[in-house]
């Protein structure tokens, strides 16, 4: 069977915007592991998992990866995307959530990533995948889910078994660790967003619809392949490292 034909107030092609603000989300991500790394290196002292500005960084980057990727699944919907590419690439992401916690457990041992970003998307979207029929009323999802993972915590939920639901009163100890509560309710405000913003035919401000610059056009370069980027960077980066440190040795 073939894939359904994008409605009329769907997105006709792809929208440099949307690849613009996850590369940026990307660009992002690399430097702050590559400070990561150097802390791993020994080369800086920073309690980069503790010290709230490090925290609170973190935090900025995982939201804006939560955000676009809400916008990418209600845009996905608008224009009629078949199932089969969407578990085609519900399957890459899950298969890469599992790379990473057998990479981690070799590197870090029980603090592997169990339940990181990659985890969080591939159960997100799942549970996303109805959410565009409601339109803006994710807006209001969205508000409610960040206000209970702000303001609700419970030791009852800090097992390992059930902490990747979110609002344990305690982080568990991992490298990384993206609870569905609250950062689910930052994917239904994408929706929600992308519901309005699709209400108004796609448009752009003026200053955003000029994207051909060309360290923009780098940017969005990154935006279009954030998996393959996302598993590639942290292994070239420890490979460099590792160089410099054998030659600084030598």
């Amino acid at each position: 069977m073939s894939a359904p034909d994008p409605d009329a107030s769907g997105p006709a092609a792809r929208l440099p915007v949307v690849d613009l603000a996850r590369g940026l989300a990307i660009a992002q991500m690399i430097a702050y592991h590559f400070i990561y790394d150097l802390t791993y290196f020994g080369w800086l002292h920073l309690q980069m998992t503790e010290e709230p500005a490090w925290v609170a960084w973190r935090d900025a980057i995982v939201s804006q990866f939560a955000l676009v990727a809400g916008v990418g699944v209600a845009l996905g919907d608008a224009a009629g995307r078949s199932g089969a590419r969407f578990w085609r690439r519900w399957s890459q992401i899950a298969a890469a959530a599992a790379l990473v916690s057998i990479a981690t457990a070799w590197m870090f041992g029980p603090r592997l990533i169990w339940f990181g970003i990659l985890h969080f998307v591939a159960v997100a979207l799942l549970l996303a995948r109805p959410l565009p029929a409601f339109g803006p009323l994710n807006l209001a999802l969205g508000a409610a889910l960040l206000a209970l993972g702000w303001s609700v915590h419970d030791a009852r939920l800090d097992p390992a078994w059930i902490s990747w639901i979110g609002m344990a009163e305690h982080r568990p100890p991992t490298e990384d660790y993206v609870p569905l509560v609250p950062w689910f309710g930052v994917i239904a405000i994408g929706i929600g967003l992308a519901a309005l913003w699709r209400q108004r035919g796609y448009a752009l401000p003026r200053p955003l619809q000029r994207l051909q610059w060309a360290p923009l056009r780098v940017v969005r370069w990154l935006g279009r392949w954030p998996l393959t980027i996302y598993l590639v960077h942290q292994p070239i980066l420890i490979g460099v490292l590792q160089l410099v440190q054998r030659a600084i040795g030598a």
